[in-house]
Order: C-alpha cells, then structure tokens, then sequence
C-alpha cells in the first residue's frame, strides 16, 4: 500500500498491527481510539489523535490515507467496518506479517490481520475482516468466513470449513474435512474431531459442547 494508515484502535492489537504495518515498510498516520484518556498520548511513537468517529481524521481515508480496524470486539470491529464502507467508501486494508506464508494459491479478502508466522496451505481461503494470530496454521483447501478469530498456534487440518463469526481459541487442533458453524466458540487447547453447530462452544480434548 502507497498512503499512510490510520488505525482504529490503540490496544495490543494496534500496536501489534502497527508493528507490521512499518516493518513492512508502511507508515502509520495515528491511532484513532474512544478512551479519551488516550488522546493526544504517544503509543509507540504513534500520536493517538482522537476518537473513531472523529470526522477530522476520518475524512482523510480513502483519499490521502487508508485504514486498519485493530479491534477483537466482533460487535465493534462490525459497526467500524460498516462505517468505512458506508461513509467513507473504502474497505480496510489487510496486515500481513512478512514472516507469514500465504501463497499464491490461497484468496484472501480485506481487513484481515495476519500475525507472525501464520501458514495458509494452498487452496486456502480467507474472508473479511478476520485476525489470525501468531503461529497458527490453515491447511489446505480450508475455508474460512468473515469475522473469524483464529488463536495463536492453532492448527486447522485441510478441507476444514469455518463460518462467519466463529472464535477459536489458542493452542486449538481442529481435524479436516468438518464444519465449525456461524458464530461458535472453541475453548483454548481444544481438540475438535467433529462438527460443532452454530452457535455452540465447545472445550475438550475431545471437544464437547458446553452450556454457556
């Protein structure tokens, strides 16, 4: 990408995205975040200017910069990417470790973050505005929507289908070939061996379906 980019959102994940973002060789404008206490405080060199609907800063995505929403809320993280698209007209841009390995045979959608390490086999694919965090591994051929949290060192096996809205734990194994549904939840360390349906968590080796 040739503009700066503002980030929405000075938590571990901006400053995470930010450090991607200028070891790629990328600017950072500011950081954009409602706790006002933050404002006009420097988080890693990076003024935050204002908050995310500060119509000062924002003006200038799409034109004279670009955005990233750095934010794991998935009700949050909707409501900001509806208003780039809406208002702004722009979709966020995707942050992509250089260390991670996404070939040329996988599709990848916008506003998705990628930490280090991250392996996608070929054929995978990945939607919008998903955070795949450090060391996880998507096999082959394997499917995932949008707004998927994928936790650090988890391995999803090839052929594996991951709807909208799903949240996977670290250190989670998921086995091929199944379905996890819109909106579950995979408890951390969990083994999955076979489908969960929408909706449900699940925790365990093997993973069973809890009542929350």
């Amino acid at each position: 990408m040739e503009n700066p980019v503002i980030i929405l959102g000075a938590n571990p994940l901006g400053r995470q995205a930010k450090e991607i973002l200028e070891t790629n060789g990328n600017v950072v404008y500011c950081f954009l975040d409602d706790n006002k206490k933050l404002h006009q405080t420097e988080i890693d060199n990076i003024t935050v200017m204002g908050s995310t609907d500060d119509d000062g800063y924002l003006k200038l995505i799409g034109k004279k910069t670009d955005s990233f929403v750095a934010v794991d809320d998935n009700k949050l993280r909707k409501n900001l990417v509806t208003m780039l698209q809406e208002v702004r007209h722009v979709q966020p841009v995707n942050v992509i470790a250089h260390t991670a390995i996404v070939p040329k045979a996988a599709d990848l959608g916008h506003g998705n973050f990628i930490d280090y390490g991250v392996i996608f086999g070929a054929g995978s694919s990945l939607g919008n505005h998903c955070i795949v965090n450090a060391g996880a591994i998507i096999g082959m051929e394997t499917t995932i929507g949008d707004f998927v949290q994928v936790g650090s060192g988890t391995v999803i096996n090839a052929g594996t289908v991951i709807e909208n809205e799903v949240f996977i734990g670290s250190g989670v194994t998921i086995v091929g070939g199944i379905t996890i549904g819109k909106g579950a939840r995979i408890g951390a360390g969990s083994v999955v061996v076979t489908p969960v349906k929408a909706g449900d968590t699940v925790f365990g080796n093997p993973a069973q379906t809890i009542k929350t």
